[in-house]
């Protein structure tokens, strides 16, 4: 991956271009956009493993989508050509002590499927480490989808210098 300069940190907002490729953060108008993408998201990772691991609900995620994009506790980065949609990556701040502080986390990444392969996913995980570095954090983590029917994902991760840190995404529902 490559090192990314100060400018191209600071100015994420203005857009991150590598080839026709376009990362920019997502605004409120675009949380549809992003709601959409998610739900796909989630719809192939049930479809995949046979389990309905999420609710799927485009207008409820679609409402919770603008309710954090315009709360400010998610960011929400977009991948474009020519102004078409072709991947998101969906991330919030978070604090640990074995982080030594504050840092981020990729909730949510997707590429549409006739777009993968083709460098979206890198120009996202470039724009998310730079908005990592821009917010000043010393580290972003992610989880993969479910193993082994993402393997795919999880060598993905580690060719863009993600390491393994830990065990399994356990939830609890309250």
């Amino acid at each position: 991956m490559r090192v990314l300069s100060t400018n191209e940190s600071t100015n994420l907002r203005q857009g991150f271009t590598s080839m026709s490729i376009k990362v920019h953060q997502a605004t409120l108008a675009e949380a549809l956009v992003v709601a959409e993408m998610a739900v796909a998201l989630t719809t192939e990772i049930i479809k995949r493993t046979g389990t309905k691991h999420f609710n799927v609900n485009l207008k409820e995620t679609a409402e919770l989508s603008e309710h954090l994009i315009g709360a400010g506790s998610y960011t929400a980065l977009i991948a474009t050509e020519e102004s078409e949609p072709l991947g998101f990556a969906g991330i919030c701040e978070s604090h640990a002590l074995y982080t030594e502080g504050t840092f981020g986390i990729i909730q949510e990444f997707y590429v549409v499927p006739a777009s993968r392969s083709v460098g979206v996913g890198t120009n996202l995980l470039e724009a998310a480490v730079a908005h990592s570095r821009a917010r000043g954090w010393k580290r972003l983590e992610l989880c993969t989808p479910p193993l082994p029917k993402f393997q795919g994902s999880l060598a993905f991760y580690e060719r863009h210098g993600f390491e393994v840190t830990g065990g399994r995404k356990m939830k609890f529902v309250v």
